[in-house]
């Protein structure tokens, strides 16, 4: 089968799996509870009926508190089928399923080009099109999550080309894609801009011309931004880049509560008296009102801070928060989820292993994002989606580990 022709069978196959599994799951997208507290539901809500981006908890009006580009997506999908409805929900889920399995392309050639094989790209694609993360959350999770995956992966493979291109069509390009991207999920910029300074610092090596391009992807980036930025402080009166809830996920995480990653008691889907709060103060008191709240709570448990951050930081890669009877009622599918996330961190640090011994010019580019992406989770609350966007670059490594074991004679079979 020739390399085309494989790569297309695994999409074909992905897509024939996750569109298989939606049947299964989207009934929990038209739950009444779901729908009254869907927070980019709610906003795609009140965009497809012409109330602007605004009432993510309640009928509020304006907000920041998501970013737009995926909240302006589902409300095209919205008033084309209209809102919550089952066909609008299938389309949504249909459509990340979609999102999903075009990253077997850039996954291909991410690892042709970092691992040097075809094979390795192959083997990420048909690995990624069966990934179980990658399937459940393209067919289940209707948040930003699949598009925000594959604008990164695109990027990440991007800033590999930019490293030899001191072109500033090609950098100003990067830059606003970059910005679309930070809009989708505004993490981006605690990697992208790590991406870009790996190829600026190539250039330079190169002593090829790097300041343009490095000046012309900047701005580039802050163009394709300005306009939610400048809504943002006409609205609010304040410097939002890109959403401004930052305060209240870090409450969540950090009020003395410890039986669960995140205390959902107080957050204001859940609790009447803090939607109220919400509803009086306005959006930008009430966030700030949380963030005070969560650093007074820090600031007088510095210790409990560190405990559950470390916490944090093994959830976030091991799935383990805790084996609680208790917990676990709450959330059943951590055991098998226990195995997984563990299994897919071994083998990714064991192909980040690989690449640096065996001074894989591309080792430094995989090992940035996944240090610098979770750092805001580990100190505020993780999820188990918050992670997914990096599942790409672990199924990648994955696969680079697994061929390390394989004889060569093997791979070039």
């Amino acid at each position: 089968m020739t390399t085309r022709k494989s790569i297309l069978a695994a999409m074909a196959t992905g897509l024939t799996v996750r569109l298989a599994v939606i049947p299964f799951l989207y009934t929990e997208w038209t739950d009444p509870f779901v729908v009254e507290h869907w927070a980019f539901g709610r906003i795609a809500r009140s965009l497809a009926q012409g109330h602007g981006f605004g009432s993510p908890f309640a009928d509020t009006g304006t907000s920041a508190l998501l970013p737009p580009v995926y909240a302006g997506l589902l409300s095209l999908i919205f008033r084309v089928f209209g809102s919550n409805t089952v066909s609008a929900v299938v389309a949504a889920a249909a459509l990340n399923s979609v999102l999903s399995v075009l990253m077997c392309v850039p996954m291909y050639w991410i690892a042709r080009r970092c691992f040097g094989t075809d094979r390795d790209g192959r083997w990420a694609a048909w690995a990624w099109a069966l990934s179980p993360y990658g399937i459940y959350y393209s067919a289940d999770w209707l948040w930003s999550t699949c598009l925000f995956t594959l604008l990164l992966l695109c990027l990440f493979l991007a800033s590999i080309d930019l490293e030899a291109s001191d072109s500033p069509g090609r950098w100003l390009a990067f830059g606003a894609a970059a910005g679309i991207t930070a809009l989708t999920e505004p993490v981006a910029l605690a990697v992208v801009p790590f991406l870009a300074l790996v190829s600026v610092w190539r250039l330079f090596r190169a002593r090829r011309r790097w300041l343009l391009p490095a000046i012309c992807a900047a701005g580039a980036c802050v163009a394709a931004m300005s306009p939610w930025i400048v809504r943002n402080y006409r609205i609010f009166h304040d410097f939002i880049p890109v959403r401004d809830g930052y305060g209240l996920e870090l409450y969540l995480g950090n009020n003395g509560y410890t039986e669960h990653w995140a205390n959902r008691s107080v957050h204001p889907n859940h609790n009447d008296a803090e939607l109220a709060e919400y509803s009086q103060t306005g959006e930008i008191a009430y966030m700030n009102h949380k963030r005070d709240q969560a650093m007074t709570w820090i600031e007088a448990h510095p210790a409990t801070f560190l405990w559950l951050t470390a916490r944090r930081v093994v959830y976030m890669w091991t799935g383990f928060w805790s084996a609680d009877s208790k917990y676990l009622n709450e959330e059943p599918l951590d055991p098998p989820n226990w195995f997984m996330a563990t299994s897919m961190t071994v083998l990714a640090w064991i192909g980040l292993r690989r690449a640096f011994r065996e001074s894989n010019p591309q080792a430094v580019r995989f090992a940035l994002p996944l240090f610098f992406f979770p750092l805001a989770y580990y100190v505020s609350h993780p999820e188990t989606y918050y992670l997914r966007p990096l599942d790409p670059l672990v199924v990648l490594l994955a696969v680079f580990a697994v061929t390390g074991w394989i004889k060569p004679r093997a791979l070039n079979a």
